[in-house]
């Protein structure tokens, strides 16, 4: 299975590991993706001032498509290609486009990124790749296959980095305050581990800009997008909260102490009345950022 997938924060460890199984992990993704729709509509809105009447769009590690579906939204006139390595996930994502009824101009395409790219039939004016960058070893030769791939003027727009979420505050009255940025140093722990692990691994400064100019690309813009969803959140939202928690406690449970295991498991516990199942002020806030960059004619 490839290790770039569609996913929606780079400190998150659904998305880490070569051995994760992104097809059981559809649902929870295509949940993350849609709650953090309110972002992306506004990233899109930003590249469409760049970006106008694409024929073909490409959302490279595209995961269950649920942004291949915004893409097709936002840009009407365009043919959308979902291109990831896990052909469960791609299954998913047709079923979506034919879902919303944009099914007649989308398609996929199965394999590592950023080999796979090759198979597109001709080159794309909008290349979207979120937080699959850094799935990949060697970060800047496949930013340098992504930019062969768009049209002369075609637009290259990467989402990596930002600010990890926040779903409580930082004293939630039990446990020692400061649960989430202690659960944040664990991730980031991990997330090197990932990197350092990967096939062709290269250590790179994650100055996006300067990668993007080393690609031959001409940056044109970096911005941050806020997902901001105040409490009380609905159901839903609430509902992926507690499963990203579920997992960073399956996931870290060893990393981090008895006291945070502790805090996590009653947070997670629905017979407990102050769990993220029944708190009022759980919230999700985070930043998402993305860089612009165009293939000079």
């Amino acid at each position: 299975m490839a290790h770039a997938h569609h996913s929606h924060h780079p400190h998150q460890d659904h998305h880490h590991g070569d051995d994760a199984d992104w097809g059981a992990m559809a649902a929870m993704l295509e949940t993350e993706a849609e709650v953090t729709a309110p972002a992306y509509s506004q990233v899109l809105a930003w590249l469409g001032e760049e970006v106008t009447e694409p024929g073909l769009v490409v959302d490279a590690g595209s995961g269950p498509g649920v942004i291949s579906g915004l893409l097709a939204e936002a840009f009407p006139g365009a043919r959308v290609v979902a291109a990831d390595g896990s052909e469960p996930l791609l299954e998913r994502a047709r079923a979506r486009a034919d879902r919303l009824g944009h099914g007649d101009r989308f398609g996929t395409l199965a394999g590592d990124l950023p080999g796979v790219l090759r198979e597109l039939e001709y080159p794309a004016d909008l290349l979207w790749a979120s937080r699959s960058v850094h799935h990949l070893g060697d970060q800047r030769a496949a930013l340098t296959a992504f930019a062969e791939r768009l049209a002369p003027g075609g637009t290259l727009a990467v989402l990596e980095g930002g600010l990890a979420p926040r779903f409580l505050p930082r004293d939630i009255g039990f446990g020692r305050p400061g649960l989430q940025a202690r659960i944040d140093a664990v991730q980031e722990d991990r997330f090197a581990r990932m990197r350092a692990e990967l096939p062709d691994a290269v250590a790179e400064t994650e100055d996006w800009p300067a990668l993007l100019a080393a690609a031959g690309l001409k940056h044109t813009g970096t911005r941050s997008f806020l997902l901001d969803l105040p409490a009380p959140v609905p159901d839903r939202v609430r509902a992926h909260v507690v499963t990203v928690l579920t997992r960073t406690r399956d996931v870290h449970a060893d990393a981090l102490d008895a006291d945070d295991r502790a805090t996590l498991d009653r947070l997670l516990d629905p017979a407990d009345g102050r769990s993220v199942h029944h708190r009022p002020d759980v919230f999700v806030l985070a930043a998402h950022t993305v860089h612009r960059a165009v293939r000079p004619r």
